[in-house]
């Protein structure tokens, strides 16, 4: 074939690729990044905004849309957005992590190009690098389902956004000192609703109307619970899953979740507190919106409603409530449920342990025994390149090992393209635990406390639990998940505690297809930032 001929097939292949996604919108997004004075504890910090907001601006999608988001960093420090819950399908290299992206340097930009491929829900993107989490720099990610596919609850009146975390008072870059000195972080200074402190963030709903609350916990460190004054919460979505809609009173949401609630305002014309307090904590932080009928003449008043503090009983009882909806649709016009997820018998067990050595007389933390270390060069682009010494596949065991030794490593786990897994979280410690998974949607089968055996299959939830992406793991207990490894990539897996993912308590997992087609994984962008061992190469000429 000659160079002719061969540019010729290049660009049959990119029309056609171009082609399968040109029916979807395109939504274009600017953003500027930059560093801005926040008040939200009442004490002036150096916070990261996005277009001069804290939070940053909402993204909104259809299903299949594609965002063409574009970063300028006028930051003084290297920067790298990720997006807590879009699968970025076939497409790791949008994830935005440190081992799929080379950083944004201060004064450049970067063009992320993403689609929300068969996805709804409500998810939020936060900035990855450099414990900049802690400065804000993140907001939410709404994905709505195409307007002829149908939902299971009637259009809701408003649609509102709760961006609920733990905050600290100092500096993200004190924060990060403590770290890297080899302590950890002091309890946080208090909560935060919508960027703001205690009564700060009002929500206004019209009388006898219902409206959909979608709530994540963006926080460092803690659990949270989430309730509204006198209200009812009907659960509706998880992580992009529509669920069955059993009522609470108050609902846990653990590091890294979202969730979505209808709320009717159904109650006496007056001002409501919307309450998050933490979970887990000895010592409890609480903080509060306003839930203002239109038509009130009343502020809020009595006592802030409680809610469940240290018991975990209750909590577990709680997710195991949440369930799938099988009669509704996804993001295609057919039900949740016919993936029948339950009659497939996985390939292979794959058991991760967290633990909290200290290495060198100093905090780490760590997973089957590895300590996570960055390399120079994102393990994505390496892997692309096939540029040696970066990583080596097999880097961190399948298993964890016998004693409580840790060490160092730059860990990536090797997995093959349609395989069928499941993975068990057994966590040892006497802290809640909450890990994520990029790239995927995963089916929460079980949990329980103690140690997991294979008998403890005999209590999985093999027909109607959720499918979501980040699952938490209570104290000296274990869960487990079954997940279908059908998104080829370098995907992170990791704490959701922000000082335990950066000091070491994640890795990465290669799903590794052979065929090497754009049918499996798109081509390296045209644009990507090359760095470390990388830098000097080429991406691709169109």
């Amino acid at each position: 074939m000659g160079d002719s001929e061969l540019i010729l097939c290049c660009f049959i292949a990119c029309i056609l690729f171009l082609g399968v996604n040109g029916e979807n919108p395109y939504r274009y997004i600017t953003w500027k990044v930059t560093y801005g004075d926040i008040y939200p504890l009442g004490v002036k910090q150096q916070g990261i905004l996005i277009n001069g907001q804290f939070p940053g601006p909402h993204i909104d999608a259809v299903t299949n849309d594609n965002l063409i988001i574009s970063v300028y960093n006028y930051l003084n420090e290297p920067f790298l957005i990720s997006w807590n819950g879009v699968q970025q399908r076939r497409n790791s290299w949008q994830d935005g992590v440190s081992g799929t992206n080379c950083p944004i340097r201060p004064g450049k930009n970067f063009t992320y190009v993403l689609q929300v491929k068969d996805q709804i829900g409500s998810f939020y993107y936060f900035p990855s690098l450099l414990f900049h989490k802690a400065a804000g720099g993140y907001g939410a990610i709404r994905i709505w389902s195409r307007p002829k596919i149908p939902v299971p609850f009637p259009s809701p009146a408003g649609d509102f956004t709760v961006l609920a975390g733990d905050w600290y008072k100092r500096n993200h870059y004190v924060l990060r000192r403590l770290l890297d000195s080899g302590r950890n972080l002091p309890f946080p200074d208090g909560l935060l609703i919508n960027g703001r402190g205690w009564n700060g963030y009002t929500f206004t709903v019209d009388p006898g109307r219902t409206y959909r609350f979608r709530v994540s916990n963006i926080g460092l460190t803690t659990s949270i619970n989430f309730r509204i004054q006198g209200h009812k919460l009907k659960l509706i979505e998880v992580e992009g899953s529509h669920t069955l809609q059993n009522t609470y009173t108050s609902f846990d949401i653990h590091l890294g979740q979202s969730c979505s609630f209808l709320v009717t305002a159904d109650q006496i014309p007056q001002d409501y507190y919307v309450v998050a307090s933490t979970r887990f904590t000895r010592s409890v932080l609480t903080t509060t919106a306003v839930l203002h009928y239109s038509n009130s003449k009343r502020g809020v008043s009595g006592p802030v409603p409680g809610a469940p503090t240290i018991q975990i009983a209750p909590s577990v009882m709680q997710a195991r409530s949440i369930r799938w909806n099988l009669t509704a649709s996804g993001p295609r016009p057919n039900p949740q449920g016919s993936y029948h997820y339950g009659l497939i018998t996985p390939s292979r067990t794959i058991m991760l342990s967290n633990s909290a050595p200290y290495i060198n007389g100093k905090q780490r933390y760590a997973v089957n025994g590895v300590s996570y270390v960055p390399a120079d060069t994102p393990l994505k682009i390496a892997d692309y390149f096939k540029i040696p010494g970066v990583f080596n596949l097999g880097s961190i065991p399948t298993w964890p090992p016998s004693g409580n030794n840790a060490y160092f490593q730059t860990s990536v786990m090797a997995a093959n393209f349609r395989e069928y897994v499941e993975i068990v979280f057994q966590n040892w410690e006497d802290t809640v635990q909450s890990w994520h998974i990029d790239g995927y949607s995963f089916f929460v089968v079980g949990m329980n406390g103690g140690q997991w055996t294979p008998a403890s299959r005999s209590s999985y939830n093999l027909r109607d639990t959720v499918a979501r992406c980040t699952t938490q793991v209570y104290p000296r207990s274990w869960t487990a998940i079954y997940m279908a490894l059908d998104n080829v990539g370098m995907w992170n897996i990791r704490s959701e505690n922000w000082a335990r993912q950066y000091l070491g308590q994640q890795f990465y997992l290669r799903v590794y297809s052979p065929a090497n087609s754009w049918r499996d994984e798109l081509p390296i962008p045209k644009n990507a930032l090359l760095c470390g061992r990388a830098r000097g190469r080429h991406t691709r000429p169109f």
